[in-house]
């Protein structure tokens, strides 16, 4: 039989060592059930802590329903909280103090046997199989862990940007037109029309820009690519930002610069048991961080690791894991900003370097081997990028609103991107962004893998 706990307001597991010798509800899930001799051990967990619970074999209904539930169901309990004798205080946990008598059980959900070990020291699933029960692990707490330190990324991207007085806006996910060009975009069928999901909202924060003067989004965009490596999804989380009348492009770097370091000072603040969890810690930024262009970069390749990779019109993965290991080795600093690269190799609004217009002022900031950032310099003026527009063999028409915004008249400006994904996934020493994802996209999965769903 069931039980009725009494009517008392629920409170959350945080807070039970301020009701020390009161009685209070609580509701959460079975985390550990344990039985000794005739009474009854179980940690409730809800989404601030875990509790200890004790059920006294006095209290004969109650047991009965102790006995018989099982990992994952989902209780309501009345019960007394008690200070735990002094031997058995564990000072390092929240409520190692405390535990609580269980007066009365309400079971509001029941769970079926757990197909695998969900213990913090049992859990070891292959990313296939996590991926394949995503409903269930995001119960653990290290899958918790990684996702809660990339709520702070993004918590703390908007934090910083609002401080500088940047104003958010939210950009369409559907567009006429391909931003950064190339053919890897989703294409969909709007009413009869083509359309595009968007690569970038980099068409419409440079708009918006133009009437807020600094602006950033937090936006999922889509990219088409055929690939399947450790660092590409179809749908990821894109964190950008613009602001105008800037300087050079040196203006863009050193506020992307303090954005990150930001945000690496709140997760070491407000993740650091998770970090803890994850063993793991936080790439070093040092007070200046190191700044090389592409040619650079590429003979300190050459020179250190005799691989001839000079005159090349970007950085591949390997390039980008050695630059990084050459500027750790030299500095300290696990990230390194590389600029310059080649103006054809960028899309059309990217601002030409005016003493040397084959290279461009873009710039990508480095960590740990991998790209986290990529942004610049933009052309603000309208002629030039008329000009871009038709080097480049774009149709005018198919981004009418954005030029309309700079034939009437914009500052010099710039902007960046940071990708959320693959910020946790360096972060935390993940080794394949879908670890970084909560409902991965790839080419061969959209929740259930595609041969499943055959």
């Amino acid at each position: 039989m069931l039980l009725s706990v009494k009517q008392m307001k629920r409170i959350f597991i945080e807070e039970l060592r301020s009701h020390i010798g009161k009685e209070v509800v609580i509701a959460g899930w079975v985390d550990i059930r344990r039985d000794q001799g005739k009474m009854v051990f179980f940690d409730l967990r809800d989404m601030t802590g875990k509790i200890q619970c004790v059920v006294l074999p006095t209290n004969t209904q109650v047991i009965e329903i102790a006995k018989a539930m099982r990992l994952e169901w989902v209780l309501k309990i009345n019960g007394k909280v008690n200070e735990r004798p002094e031997k058995n205080v564990n000072k390092d946990v929240l409520n190692g103090d405390v535990e609580l008598e269980v007066l009365n059980i309400e079971v509001l959900s029941k769970a079926e046997t757990l197909p695998f070990d969900m213990s913090l020291d049992g859990y070891n699933l292959d990313l296939v199989t996590e991926l394949d029960n995503r409903a269930l692990v995001l119960r653990h707490p290290k899958i918790q862990a990684v996702f809660k330190v990339q709520e702070t990324i993004i918590d703390s991207f908007r934090t910083f940007l609002k401080q500088n007085k940047f104003f958010e806006f939210q950009a369409p996910s559907i567009t006429p037109a391909v931003a950064e060009g190339g053919s890897e975009v989703f294409q969909v069928d709007y009413f009869g029309r083509k359309a595009f999901l968007t690569q970038s909202p980099q068409l419409y924060k440079q708009i918006v820009m133009s009437a807020f003067e600094r602006v950033f989004s937090v936006n999922k965009i889509f990219r088409a690519e055929p690939s399947t490596t450790t660092r590409h999804l179809t749908e990821v989380v894109s964190l950008d930002a613009e602001m105008g009348f800037i300087e050079s492009w040196e203006d863009i770097r050193d506020m992307a610069e303090a954005t990150v370091r930001f945000i690496l000072e709140q997760v070491k603040v407000r993740n650091s048991e998770h970090l803890k969890l994850l063993k793991t810690d936080l790439p070093v930024m040092i007070e200046k961080t190191p700044t090389l262009s592409l040619t650079e970069a590429q003979q300190k390749i050459f020179e250190t690791f005799n691989r001839d990779v000079r005159g090349e019109k970007d950085m591949n993965p390997q390039d980008e894991r050695e630059i990084c290991e050459i500027i750790k080795k030299e500095t300290g600093s696990d990230f390194v900003f590389i600029y310059g690269y080649p103006t054809r190799k960028k899309p059309f609004y990217v601002f030409p370097n005016p003493e040397n217009p084959e290279f461009n002022e873009g710039i990508d900031l480095l960590c740990r081997g991998l790209e986290w950032m990529s942004g610049g310099r933009r052309i603000n003026k309208y002629d030039q990028l008329l000009e871009h527009v038709k080097i480049w063999n774009m149709d005018p028409n198919k981004i009418k609103m954005f030029l309309e915004a700079f034939k009437y008249g914009v500052p010099p400006e710039g902007g960046f991107a940071l990708g959320a994904e693959r910020i946790t996934m360096q972060l935390l020493g993940l080794k394949n962004v879908r670890e970084a994802s909560m409902f991965p996209r790839d080419m061969e999965r959209i929740d259930e893998r595609f041969s499943e769903l055959a």
